[in-house]
């Protein structure tokens, strides 16, 4: 039999297309009591969503049912206070069974304002791709249908941004000094949410990349020369070409977007940090190929390489191997879309990837075929 529901519970009512997330979904409110929880939540945490109702979802009543560790009430409490998203990327969920057994199971774990749908804050669960959301999809491919969901509400979110970034700078131009920064910072994050979204747009490209033969030195210096007077003008970028190379195929605007993403990343990990480097690597090894498939029995050439390299603190040990999957970032902030969408550019290329992170040092390689 169901308790009954606390007098001061509010149902949260996030609307019929949150229900239909392939993610598993919870929203809290005020209280950390669960007020609403979609079908892929009920399914992965084996909970009724009848019973769940107004639940602490880490209460002493829930825990015969669920234990998740660490707690996720400090991540949830720094939402209700910043209402900024917070992420945390590996929370193990011990799950109880109708026999009395438990299962653990791994995810990340986002959190974040619930929008307008009720409750405090909303929390995402990407599950570990060996864990699985249903047995037979894995999370991977689950991640990927929820990144073409947001690709397909990007667009229509951007419009009324553009809106709101509009009225805010007409307001700006006329307000008072204190209403006019208020101004200003809305203007700001209207800019930031934009980028982000047109972030999420670019995964659901599915047009080729403009491939021609193209000198990848100066795809570099194009990168280095905008990373040193923009975003990492206080790190030390050094260059270390080998000037034989000959020209690589690739798609010159895309290669630039990834080798600008991948610096940009090495200068946020190096904030702060006394004597933080940069180099970037050029080096011609012949011995490198691409995987063999049926459609490419012997496996491409992939001799040109282009290594970023950064003497930060690496990535941490939990998410090492997980670096490039949608969702997954090792910055307390961070979208874990960008490594995301680097590997999506250099996979259309049909080139690879990978990265060798330890403290005081991590490697980006990027391998592409000669022209």
């Amino acid at each position: 039999m169901t308790s009954p529901r606390p007098r001061d519970f509010v149902e949260a009512d996030p609307g019929p297309g949150w229900h239909a997330l392939p993610l598993p979904a919870v929203i809290l409110d005020a209280e950390g009591r669960v007020a609403a929880m979609n079908d892929a939540a009920e399914l992965w945490l084996n909970l009724s969503r009848t019973w769940s109702l107004g639940k602490h979802l880490e209460g002493d009543e829930m825990a015969t049912r669920l234990r998740i560790a660490p707690p996720i009430g400090p991540l949830v409490g720094r939402v209700n206070a910043s209402e900024e998203a917070f992420f945390h990327s590996h929370v193990v969920f011990d799950i109880g069974d109708r026999a009395g057994g438990h299962s653990s199971r791994r995810a990340a774990v986002h959190a974040g304002p619930p929008g307008h749908g009720g409750g405090v804050a909303s929390l995402l669960i990407v599950p570990d791709e060996a864990e699985g959301l249903h047995q037979t999809r894995s999370a991977r491919s689950v991640a990927r249908s929820a990144i073409g969901m947001a690709e397909m509400l990007a667009h229509e979110i951007k419009n009324p941004l553009a809106g709101i970034r509009g009225a805010a700078q007409l307001m700006g131009m006329n307000a008072s000094p204190e209403d006019r920064e208020m101004a200003e910072m809305i203007v700001s994050e209207s800019r930031r949410i934009v980028a982000l979204l047109e972030q999420v747009e670019r995964f659901g490209d599915t047009s080729p990349p403009a491939l021609g033969a193209l000198n990848v030195h100066d795809v570099l210096e194009q990168v280095r020369r905008s990373a040193q007077v923009g975003f990492a003008r206080d790190v030390k970028i050094v260059t270390d070409y080998d000037p034989s190379l000959p020209p690589a195929l690739a798609d010159a605007d895309q290669l630039m977007q990834v080798c600008l993403n991948l610096v940009k990343n090495a200068a946020e990990a190096l904030k702060g940090k006394a004597g933080g480097t940069i180099r970037l690597h050029s080096f011609y090894d012949h011995t490198l190929r691409r995987p063999p498939s049926d459609t490419d029995p012997a496996g491409r050439a992939l001799p040109l390489q282009i290594e970023i390299e950064d003497n930060g603190p690496g990535f941490p040990p939990e998410i090492a191997d997980q670096v490039f999957e949608p969702f997954v970032s090792g910055r307390e902030n961070g979208t874990g879309l960008g490594l995301a969408l680097v590997s999506k550019i250099v996979t259309d290329h049909g080139a690879l990837i990978r990265v060798d992170s330890r403290p005081g040092r991590t490697v980006f390689r990027i391998s592409l075929p000669k022209a």
